[in-house]
């Protein structure tokens, strides 16, 4: 099937990481532009493979390129809503080839070719061919599939633009309906080659991470291929609406992550946030010091106000890690009337990058946009401080009142002492905000446990003592 190919083609090299001491070319990524689609056309030339733009052999060690992936197909029982499933999976099936790294989705795509891959005689037209091979195999109803692969500037420029109307259009759809509105929800788990207990869960209100599946794509998918890598999940009891936590979900994230996560909730970044893969758009954090959430993607080049960059702190949320205080999300999800709902949507949140906040200019509270500073009005946090006081953010009267609220009442202890006897104490405490949680457990040795609830947590520092 693959003869002609000069690399291996195999599911076993789907975790492959081609670092830069082995890598002979970048494509796309955070220093050039790229993007997939996946178009349901109705006269397509089966088999046509074309590269527009430079080969392989005709590149130089070190150099970035732009890069689009056109992948056209045809089929009698082939929908539109079928796009975004089809064009999902050229991440995986890009990571068959064997030096050939693709990472992300839409046009956030990063890929990268192996020194090995061009010694061995790999292009990019070995590349197309192998993606029509295998778009046939895993989706039997494509009858005809073309694909072309651009890597002249101007026509990526050109095919970026167009592929970014056609992700608009998807999203404005999924837009239509609402979580109260269905009974089932979806599961996905395409990303466990590299985050193995992370599952995605896709509703009317909340895109997955990737942002390129909605719950539309996933009805689809299911249908399609019922023993696929997306799934239905009955939604059953709802335990916290706000939350969005639901018996079931809880049920099937506990199965399907191998009992390593209990419990999600939906629109929370708090206790028991949202798993994240590692192909999420952004990522929602927490800052302590003002009590707000900040906003990051993996577009923005600065550092964030924690002080790091984007890369590190995915990198401290992703593989599947539930990490309080921290989420991958899609941009998707920020334009949904539930977006991080329970811990105040948008008035919770203290940060964005600037083209972020653009581009949800109607969706942000008209009365809240002006009081959201980004990385152009602000640097550190002293000043994202004053910029929230100057502007009257509604986040300062939240500090305000949880402030009145812990120097009212006393912060209580839930505590098991062993039975020869123990004792709790607290030494040098000053008031200064550390931490807040709405369940916090400190983990200590010798059987005492120490639980925060619904408390916002004011320390200089905390000495726990057994006598």
């Amino acid at each position: 099937m693959f003869e002609d190919i000069p690399v291996d083609v195999s599911p076993m090299y789907e975790g492959e990481r081609i670092r830069s001491a082995n890598m002979f070319v970048e494509f796309a990524g955070p220093k050039s532009m790229g993007a997939e689609l996946v178009q349901v056309e109705e006269d397509v030339e089966d088999g046509k493979i074309e590269v527009i733009g430079l080969e392989l052999e005709a590149m130089k060690e070190g150099d970035i390129h732009p890069l689009g992936i056109l992948i056209e197909i045809q089929g009698e029982h082939l929908e539109k809503e079928l796009e975004g499933v089809i064009e999902r999976r050229t991440h995986e099936l890009c990571n068959y080839v064997k030096g050939f790294m693709h990472l992300n989705q839409r046009d956030a795509i990063w890929c990268r070719v192996s020194k090995e891959a061009l010694a061995a005689g790999l292009k990019l037209e070995h590349l197309a061919k192998t993606l029509a091979i295998l778009f046939k195999e895993e989706f039997p109803l494509i009858e005809s599939i073309a694909v072309t692969i651009m890597t002249e500037p101007a026509k990526v420029a050109e095919f970026v633009s167009r592929a970014k109307e056609q992700y608009q259009k998807r999203d404005a759809r999924a837009r239509e309906l609402s979580d109260e509105d269905v009974d089932v929800f979806y599961g996905c788990v395409m990303c466990q080659s590299f985050a193995p207990t992370h599952v995605c869960v896709v509703t009317p209100d909340r895109t997955a991470l990737c942002g390129a599946i909605n719950w539309f794509d996933c009805r689809a998918a299911a249908k399609m291929d019922p023993e696929g890598p997306i799934f239905e999940i009955e939604k059953g009891e709802v335990i916290d609406a706000v939350k969005g936590e639901y018996s079931n979900v809880d049920s099937i994230v506990t199965e399907r992550s191998q009992g390593t996560v209990e419990k999600v909730y939906l629109h929370s970044v708090f206790e028991y946030p949202h798993t994240s893969c590692g192909c999420f758009e952004a990522v929602a954090f927490y800052i302590p010091e003002l009590d707000g959430i900040g906003i990051v993607d993996r577009d923005f080049r600065g550092e964030t106000p924690l002080g790091i960059p984007f890369s590190a702190m995915a990198g401290q949320c992703s593989g599947g890690k539930q990490v309080e205080g921290f989420t991958g999300l899609s941009l998707e999800y920020m334009r949904s009337p539930k977006f991080l709902q329970a811990d105040g949507g948008f008035e919770r949140i203290v940060w964005l990058p600037k083209e972020i906040k653009d581009s949800l200019e109607e969706y942000i509270p008209d009365d809240l946009s002006a009081k959201i500073p980004t990385e152009e009005d602000v640097s550190g946090l002293k000043e994202i401080r004053s910029f929230l006081e100057e502007k009257g953010h509604p986040i300062l009267e939240r500090i305000k009142t949880t402030t009145e609220e812990v120097l009212e009442e006393e912060v209580k202890f839930e505590e098991e002492i062993p039975e020869e006897g123990g004792e709790v104490q607290m030494e040098e405490v000053q008031m200064a905000p550390v931490a807040y949680a709405p369940e916090l457990t400190v983990p200590s040795s010798g059987g005492v446990k120490i639980i925060f609830k619904n408390a916002k947590v004011y320390a200089e520092k905390v000495i726990i003592k057994k006598k």
